[in-house]
């Protein structure tokens, strides 16, 4: 059985999602309500000592289990288990060329989304980054993150032109986190333009895929 720990709203979530709707992988999912604080709350802890959503708790048939903390494990595990589609790539070219496209989606799209929000709105007071523990807002921070939000879509755009997909040839997490990362560019009020328009023509094309839904 794989249990899916969940917030609708929150971007990191949806990637553990999209993945498992690629794969057409079944499971169950627990709602955790982040306003609310739910992922602070014993119950959750007792989960997910990192207070963090996604997690993906699994249980075999003999009742041995585990619980994935973050999108870096559910992936490998995914990937793993369920090899079709492979969307880490097939080759050794190919592996390598999604987990670096990968990388530079998160390290350069959704870690400046997060730091511009977390460092800048008021529900977040004292909460500037995700987990167990308290950390201050630096205002700095929220508006380097918006300029970087801005060169992540040119250079997303960029690399984008004459490509259907990120890397490879291919739907893989790399585009899946490129996905969520420009969805959820609009908490900070940063959208592509008609400057973008290779990665408008992609994002189009992405929405007609029924896991971008999920």
């Amino acid at each position: 059985m794989i249990t899916l720990y969940d917030c609708a709203s929150a971007p990191n979530p949806r990637r553990a999602r999209i993945l498992l709707a690629e794969k057409g992988v079944a499971h169950e999912t627990v709602q955790i309500d982040l306003r609310a604080g739910e992922q602070l709350a014993p119950a959750y802890r007792q989960i997910n000592p990192q207070c963090t959503v996604p997690a993906l708790r699994v249980v075999d048939e003999a009742g041995h289990g585990l619980v994935l903390t973050d999108n870096a494990a559910i992936t490998a595990y995914l990937e793993a288990r369920y090899p079709q589609p492979p969307m880490l790539g097939a080759s050794p070219a190919d592996k390598a060329e999604i987990a670096s496209w990968a990388w530079r989606m998160e390290f350069d799209g959704l870690m400046p989304i997060a730091e511009a929000l977390r460092n800048s709105s008021p529900a977040m007071v004292n909460r500037a980054l995700p987990g167990p523990i308290d950390y201050a807002q630096i205002p700095q921070l929220a508006e380097r993150g918006r300029q970087r939000v801005q060169r992540f879509f040119d250079e997303l755009n960029e690399r984008l032109a004459g490509r259907d997909f990120v890397a490879a040839g291919q739907m893989s997490v790399a585009d899946i986190t490129a996905v969520v990362a420009v969805d959820f560019a609009r908490i900070v009020k940063v959208k592509p333009d008609e400057r973008h328009s290779h990665l408008l023509r992609w994002r189009a094309a992405m929405a007609e895929r029924q896991s971008i839904a999920a």
